[in-house]
């Protein structure tokens, strides 16, 4: 599980904060905080059969969150400092042959400025999301089932 953020920059730290709690819930799988996602990290997924990418959004989402598959994606940024989940999963399968399934959790938050620490809204939406991946696929469990 990649978590994708800064914890120093409200909201943006949901990616981080779902990691920090399902640790302590017991979740017994490699777990990684990045604060963008880059080409490195299609190394780091491709020995997985599976790989989570979570991040705040500021897309409005009714029910908080969305979980959904990731599919590859064969375009690049002017930078390589700043991938998408979808290319990081491309060069995963491309360079390294790779068959990780990819998957993107999606937290809405909605304050951004510096300082630690969740808005309300963001803390309600992380915990909606943290209860429907532990009903889904449970803490002690290390693969994901397939959708």
């Amino acid at each position: 599980m990649i978590g994708i953020g800064n914890d120093s920059r409200g909201d943006d730290g949901l990616g981080w904060k779902f990691l920090d709690v399902l640790g302590a819930k017991g979740l017994t799988c490699e777990k990684a905080y990045r604060y963008q996602l880059q080409i490195e990290d299609a190394e780091f997924i491709s020995s997985f059969q599976h790989v989570v990418f979570i991040d705040a959004t500021r897309e409005p989402i009714a029910a908080g969150f969305s979980f959904g598959s990731c599919e590859p994606a064969d375009e690049f940024s002017f930078s390589t400092h700043r991938q998408s989940p979808g290319v990081v999963l491309h060069l995963a399968q491309d360079l390294f042959q790779s068959k990780v399934k990819g998957y993107v959790l999606a937290i809405a938050g909605y304050e951004w400025a510096l300082g630690q620490g969740l808005s309300k809204r963001g803390e309600t939406n992380l915990e909606r999301a943290i209860q429907f991946f532990t009903e889904r696929f449970k803490p002690r469990e290390v693969a994901l089932p397939i959708l």
